[in-house]
């Protein structure tokens, strides 16, 4: 068995209520008429430890295709994801790869082995970085949700240190940002943003959308711009120039409506894609066809 057929993180994913989920996977949606790339997906994840079953690579990609999602971008966010993710694009055609230590990372790394043991990290992840089916440096960022303020230091450091490792190898940034909008754009815009920014999961409003756009950086919408109260993102898809939206899952995370809390997949982006189409005053070709440019723009040809 191929090292990437099994998942290298069995990771429960629970609701933030604490309540059980309902794990099993929802059916395919109609397809889309015109192909797009769901550039941000976890394949090493798998979601819950019972009741749903892990899509290995090539059913993923099987049932992304079959729905007219035709290509992923695997994020990995840790030292064993960063190091899978690599594998998977060089065994898969259908797949490149992002690497990077996610912002609750370096402070986990700092705490539990010091300064060494960071400093290594940050060394594997620049030589996973070179290689040529990694397109891009991320999730890396700031996450003020789950890291306090005796982090946020290391967190920022980190955050620098991938911003300079995409510019030094010409390769696009990937933002994880949550409740820390002006200290991400704070950290871009003093250490220099990279040619290539993509806000990963955007979760900003319209205001932002404005001034992101105008500085060239994309913003990826996940399913949470289908969800009922997500008003803002809607707004903020309806502001933004069509050349700079991108959609992805963050699958198995955020399941888009009407299956939220359900394990997300690439072959779920259609549910997303029409909603954006939508807010836009687009129609679905139009969003789908804007999507795949600005991928292919970002992440390059595979």
């Amino acid at each position: 068995m191929a090292p990437t057929d099994e998942p290298v993180r069995q990771r429960a994913v629970t609701q933030e209520s604490g309540h059980s989920r309902d794990l099993e996977r929802p059916p395919l949606p109609e397809p889309l008429l015109t192909p797009v790339i769901d550039n941000h997906c976890h394949l090493d994840i798998h979601d819950g430890d019972v009741g749903a079953e892990w899509l290995g690579v090539e059913r993923a990609l099987e049932l992304a295709a079959s729905v007219g999602v035709t290509r992923i971008v695997q994020v990995g966010c840790d030292l064993p994801s960063a190091r899978w993710s690599v594998q998977a694009a060089s065994e898969h055609d259908g797949i490149v790869a992002t690497v990077a230590l996610h912002p609750n990372e370096a402070p986990r790394i700092l705490a539990q082995g010091g300064r060494e043991a960071l400093e290594a990290a940050y060394d594997e992840i620049a030589s996973l970085a070179e290689h040529p089916r990694v397109r891009a440096v991320g999730e890396t960022g700031l996450d003020f949700f789950r890291t306090g303020e005796d982090g946020r230091g290391v967190q920022e450091e980190s955050f620098r240190r991938h911003i300079d490792l995409a510019k030094r190898l010409g390769k696009p940034v990937v933002i994880h940002d949550r409740d820390a909008h002006d200290d991400v754009i704070r950290v871009l815009e003093s250490e220099g943003a990279p040619e290539k920014v993509v806000f990963h999961c955007y979760s900003g409003d319209a205001a932002m959308a404005r001034y992101c756009t105008e500085r060239g950086w994309y913003l990826s919408f996940a399913g949470t711009v289908t969800f009922k109260n997500a008003k803002a993102l809607r707004e903020a898809v309806a502001v933004a120039p069509l050349d700079r939206v991108l959609v992805e899952t963050d699958a198995p995370y955020l399941t888009p409506t009407p299956y939220r809390g359900r394990p997300n997949a690439s072959y779920l982006v259609p549910h997303t894609v029409r909603v954006m189409a939508e807010s836009a005053g687009v129609t679905e070709d139009e969003m789908a066809a804007a999507i795949w440019d600005s991928t292919r723009r970002v992440f390059g040809e595979w």
